[in-house]
């Protein structure tokens, strides 16, 4: 029951960040400076977690970490947020959630997993027409007040899943190398905020006034603390003793989840389209992963963020 709990709290936390990202946009902090805050804090707190340096099995190990701090931390969240500033948080929490399929679709490609069974393409259809709904639907009453800027959102969260599958791949990778999964978090994270640092020459000056508000430091310490470092540790715990099969499942809510954030939050629309929308993108994921689950067998927890989409 412990590991279920741990499992609904980092969905339920991992699907608000796209909420409490719009919250500090519109407080006046930029993509780039939620971005640069929210990992500098993770950051911070993994190092307390693990004050050690990870020792690396081969220097050649290296260019993975550094290519799933770019992927994973620098290109994927500055998507995402600027994605934010175009759209709403309930269309960009549908998109970040078909990852998975994307993942599956790159390592289909690649020969890494047999060739797709008609059930994954029957899903993949159902989830992008979902997509498609909850995008029109969101256009017609987007918050920007613009369809032109809907669509510059969708697509900014659209290369942001794609972003996430090949980080996921690459995560893969180094699980199959044998790191433990904070210690290579930890090292990711870094690499993620190294590439980061040229950005602080066109960041504008630091948001220090709005610092001292306590919805922007809340929000930003949730982001840092919450969603980028603690739900780690308890979504690990969860794979850990409920399997990657059983804990994945929770990963359906996050559409329903950010939805519903968004409605009692930020006050977004929740038209009979959207819902419908969300509905059609569950259950293609749904399907599309059950697919693939049956054949899967579980590995180090790290491993197992494969294809997992962490907001």
């Amino acid at each position: 029951m412990k590991a279920h709990l741990l499992a609904l709290f980092t969905i339920l936390v991992w699907s608000t960040t796209f909420v409490a990202t719009k919250v500090l946009i519109a407080a006046g902090l930029t993509p780039l400076w939620i971005l640069i805050i929210r990992f500098t804090l993770g950051f911070l707190a993994l190092c307390c977690l693990r004050p050690r340096r990870l020792p690396l099995a081969d220097r050649r190990h290296e260019r993975l970490f550094a290519a799933a701090g770019l992927a994973g931390v620098t290109c994927y969240f500055l998507l995402e947020n600027i994605a934010l500033t175009f759209t709403s948080a309930t269309a960009v929490g549908a998109i970040a959630a078909t990852a998975p399929l994307f993942c599956a679709l790159i390592m289909l490609a690649r020969g890494s997993r047999p060739a797709a069974p008609a059930p994954f393409a029957l899903g993949f259809a159902l989830a992008m027409a979902g997509i498609v709904l909850v995008g029109s639907a969101n256009g017609e009453a987007t918050l920007a007040g613009s369809a032109e800027a809907n669509f510059i959102g969708c697509g900014l969260s659209f290369a942001a899943a794609v972003v996430w599958a090949i980080y996921s791949i690459i995560v893969g990778r180094i699980a199959e190398d044998g790191y433990e999964t904070l210690d290579a978090t930890k090292r990711i994270f870094g690499w993620g905020l190294l590439f980061m640092a040229p950005a602080l020459l066109v960041a504008g000056p630091a948001p220090l006034a709005a610092l001292a508000e306590p919805v922007v430091t809340g929000n930003l310490l949730f982001l840092g603390l919450g969603a980028s470092a603690a739900c780690f540790v308890t979504w690990n715990f969860a794979v850990k003793h409920l399997g990657a099969v059983v804990t994945s499942t929770y990963i359906y809510l996050v559409p329903a989840l950010t939805g519903t954030a968004s409605v009692i939050v930020l006050g977004e629309p929740l038209t009979a389209p959207i819902v419908g929308g969300l509905g059609l993108t569950i259950a293609g994921l749904a399907l599309s992963n059950r697919s693939h689950e049956k054949k899967r067998v579980p590995k180090d927890p790290l491993s197992e963020q494969t294809c997992i989409t962490e907001t």
